[in-house]
């Protein structure tokens, strides 16, 4: 007996041999797959990099050059300081602004909000949540014209406020937090009572850190978001000045016979895609927390 349960242990920690190879080459091959896709999508931008680099003649010249040429430094430096209506160092930092103010007033508010909705007792609050979460079918683009007149009505054209205020409530965020919120266990709250605590205390000193994965995963989502906006600073904004960087690199495309500049359009491309790589490189832990772990 003793014999043949040391027989099972064994082929249980050691499995067949053929086991082993199908196990092998499954797994091989599934990483030749993802090497091929991830080349498959990083090819592109390899090419957008390489146009920043060279000549307008290679550009139009083919073939195509596939390795970075010596124009890196002057290339960028016209982007960033001359650019072709605005330069793209200021776009950046409008698109910054907005995509950061997008970012931290949605979660603002939504955290409030859904924190009055879990922890308050109000007639009506199933209501009040159900009505917020209804706005997800009106997106800007549906309510797009009653908006305008209401910022142009305040005098916000052309502002930073104008661009961030509009798009700062999110029914979205409201939904995930107030899941988030019933998920933590009641003791914490009327342990907090019972030590005399207020309720923003309460929400200060632990919803806010029970909270940290959860807000850094949408920051990233809604950072995203603001940043690639593209129809409504295209309707507020009529200074150059005020452009983003979306809009800079489709306006950087000319009208009729003339010709696109295409190595700044590559090189203000490249850099549009730098502060939201960064962002999502920077906070890539927490985002994956706040996504999939259920112990938060």
């Amino acid at each position: 007996m003793t014999g043949t349960s040391s027989s099972i242990a064994q082929t249980a920690i050691d499995p067949p041999p053929g086991m082993v190879e199908r196990r092998g080459r499954s797994l091989w091959l599934t990483h030749v797959f993802m090497v091929i896709g991830v080349l498959i999508v990083f090819f592109p931008i390899w090419l957008a990099f390489v146009a920043s680099t060279v000549t307008q003649a290679e550009i139009v010249s083919p073939p195509m050059p596939l390795w970075p040429g010596e124009y890196f430094f002057e290339n960028y430096k016209r982007a960033l300081f001359s650019g072709v209506n605005v330069p793209v160092a200021t776009m950046l930092f409008n698109s910054l602004v907005m995509a950061v103010g997008i970012a931290v007033g949605k979660i603002i508010i939504s955290l409030l909000s859904a924190f009055a909705i879990v922890y308050f007792r109000f007639p009506g609050r199933n209501y009040f949540f159900w009505m917020i979460f209804i706005t997800l079918m009106l997106p800007v683009e549906v309510r797009i014209v009653p908006t305008y007149e209401v910022v142009a009505g305040f005098g916000l054209l052309n502002s930073y406020s104008g661009l961030i205020f509009p798009l700062i409530a999110s029914a979205t965020a409201t939904f995930l937090f107030r899941q988030f919120f019933l998920t933590i266990p009641d003791e914490l709250a009327e342990a907090a009572r019972v030590d005399g605590a207020k309720p923003m205390r309460f929400f200060v000193d632990i919803v806010l850190p029970m909270s940290r994965t959860n807000i850094a995963a949408l920051f990233v989502i809604l950072f995203i978001f603001g940043w690639n906006q593209y129809l409504w600073p295209l309707l507020i904004t009529t200074e150059p000045d005020m452009n983003t960087i979306v809009m800079g690199i489709k306006q950087m495309f000319p009208s009729g016979d003339d010709t696109a500049d295409w190595p700044v359009i590559m090189a203000t491309s490249i850099l549009a895609m730098i502060p939201p790589v960064l962002v999502v490189v920077s906070m890539q832990k927490l985002f994956i927390r706040g996504l999939v772990d259920s112990e938060k």
